[in-house]
């Protein structure tokens, strides 16, 4: 890779509060795919020796970020929705990922999956794979193949799920040292994620093998977290000595004493929450999900207003789209539905819930989601000129690709630098 210096309508969120916006603006990448700068001016930026590309009137944004997707799950989006979650996941999700097991049942489903990730702009996603090793690795050396970022979790689970499903302990931490041996590699795009699948799949035992892993290896951590109220009693069942389902994690050092993201967090409050605030565990916050499973409404602004960082997932299948542009929109009208019940906590602002699509989600990976200096160059070139019949600002463009606007409008991907082309 040589020097790039792109030229095109720029937008991206460097804070929540609001846009950056470089009409007919440049951007600098370097050869090792990272920002070098931003300018509305050429001279502004040393462009010996760069190739500049001029992408007209299009729209250049930051890619979009899957904080929560499961990857096994692919198959049954969209169908299966008239279940809350445990029901759900006996009836339809455990019989499908018993599917995985076989690799070319698994290729065939994880070839689409990625396809479709990268179709609608999604450059970096936490997946949740299968207990099976072997078809994990599949999903990882796909998504290398690709030139995607992920961190891709081997799902440990022991308890309260079909036999096909339930792995020992030892099983799920040789599986893991296999793959991490293989992926853990500095800088990588595609890495391992430490990955119990919930509380009430996992015995004691599986808890603390999974956080020993996570501190020995110094791996991310991905869960889910109070998401139904069914499911928060359960877990107070089965870890009597917690006090909260965050601390059911903590206990056994997974909340926070490496890199955590836990999906949902409908439901939580109090000592969870100030739990969450001390270790910095990331919300993936899942609109779509959260209605479809009849779990609730997670409450972003408060969450947002207590210095929690959150980012989107779209929760394949309980949620129903891998559009992450319309988890930004499902985003916004969650929290307007809260806002009519609480009038003292305003809803969010396409640019709080764009930051969480990008930057804030982003950072999860590392240097991500945003076109600052020293950023990696993840990136969507959008001409929206059907959408923009009556000459909008740029603002509004975006807006109105957002909300109106798909894959079709979606001409260039970039992941660290580099174009995505997938056939």
């Amino acid at each position: 890779m040589k020097k790039k210096i792109y030229k095109a309508h720029i937008l991206f969120t460097k804070e929540k509060d609001h846009f950056e916006v470089l009409e007919n603006g440049y951007i600098a990448v370097g050869a090792d795919g990272r920002v070098i700068g931003v300018s509305e001016d050429l001279a502004s930026l040393d462009s010996e020796d760069a190739e500049v590309i001029d992408f007209g009137d299009r729209l250049l944004i930051p890619a979009m970020n899957d904080m929560h997707v499961h990857a096994a799950q692919f198959r049954n989006q969209a169908i299966a929705m008239d279940m809350e979650l445990l029901p759900w996941l006996q009836t339809y999700t455990f019989p499908e990922e018993m599917k995985f097991a076989d690799l070319e049942y698994a290729e065939r489903m994880y070839r689409r999956f990625i396809s479709n990730l990268w179709r609608f702009g999604t450059m970096r996603a936490c997946v949740f794979a299968t207990i099976h090793t072997a078809s994990t690795r599949l999903l990882m050396q796909l998504f290398q193949e690709a030139g995607m970022g992920a961190l891709v979790g081997k799902v440990a689970m022991n308890r309260n799920c079909p036999e096909a499903l339930s792995e020992s302990v030892e099983d799920m931490v040789k599986g893991n040292e296999e793959l991490i041996a293989e992926f853990n590699k500095p800088d990588a795009l595609v890495r391992p994620i430490i990955t119990p699948r919930f509380v009430p799949s996992c015995t004691p035992e599986m808890l603390r093998a999974c956080g020993e892993l996570a501190a020995k290896y110094q791996l991310p951590v991905q869960s889910h977290l109070s998401e139904n109220k069914d499911e928060i009693a359960w877990v107070q069942s089965l870890e009597k000595d917690s006090t909260c389902y965050g601390d059911a994690y903590n206990r056994y050092g997974l909340f926070g004493q490496t890199p955590t993201v836990m999906a949902h967090c409908v439901w939580t409050e109090g000592e969870e929450l100030e739990l969450m605030k001390q270790r910095g565990v990331m919300v993936a916050h899942c609109p779509t999900s959260n209605f479809n499973v009849a779990s609730g409404m997670s409450p972003i602004r408060r969450f947002l207003n207590e210095g929690l960082q959150v980012g989107l997932g779209s929760d394949i299948s309980g949620g129903h789209e891998l559009i992450m542009f319309r988890m930004i929109v499902y985003a916004i009208q969650v929290s307007k539905m809260h806002y009519q019940q609480d009038h003292g906590q305003p809803f969010l602002t396409l640019s709080e819930a764009f930051w969480m699509a990008t930057k804030s989600g982003g950072s999860f990976f590392g240097r991500v989601g945003s076109f600052e200096p020293g950023y990696e160059f993840d990136a969507l070139v959008i001409d929206d000129s059907i959408l923009n019949h009556d000459n909008y600002s740029l603002l509004h463009r975006l807006e109105r690709y957002i909300y109106l606007g798909d894959d079709r409008q979606i001409e260039h991907r970039f992941c660290r630098g580099k174009e995505i082309v997938l056939e």
